[in-house]
């Protein structure tokens, strides 16, 4: 192999390796965070977590009937879902349900691409949480 040869397979081995190492970094700044999912015990245990933001995704209606104690309400399918959740402090940690954990799901999707760093979706929503004896409160 002459010398021209070698300094050409050289400068590809080195561009492929740029390469490489552009796509990895890449893909780690774009990569969402994962969703943890849990059901109502253990759920009930992030309640003593001090940085939880419990997020009530339901209709007003169904949230007005009853819902978890401290819980925010931001209809997902309310015109302004995505501009409301995009506003809230990424640095909490989220709990997020809705009646039977589609809705939830979706959300907590929707918020990982917005790259919140700690979601927890509740498995089987509110209704899971009702059948489990778990603590409600009623809008006053």
């Amino acid at each position: 192999m002459n010398s021209a040869c070698r300094s050409l397979c050289r400068t590809l081995f080195a561009f492929g390796v740029a390469m490489c190492l552009q796509s990895a970094n890449a893909a780690d700044i774009s990569a969402p965070p994962p969703v943890k999912h849990v059901d109502a015990r253990s759920a009930q245990k992030l309640l003593s977590h001090t940085n939880l933001f419990i997020l009530d995704i339901r209709t007003p209606e169904e949230f007005k009937s009853f819902h978890i104690a401290g819980a925010t309400n931001i209809d997902f399918h309310g015109s302004n879902f995505e501009q409301r959740v995009s506003s809230l402090d990424k640095s909490k940690t989220y709990l997020v349900h809705c009646a039977a954990g589609v809705r939830s799901a979706k959300a907590c999707g929707k918020m990982s691409q917005l790259h919140f760093p700690n979601l927890y979706n509740l498995e089987g929503g509110f209704r899971a949480w009702e059948k489990a004896g778990k603590p409600v409160e009623k809008e006053k």
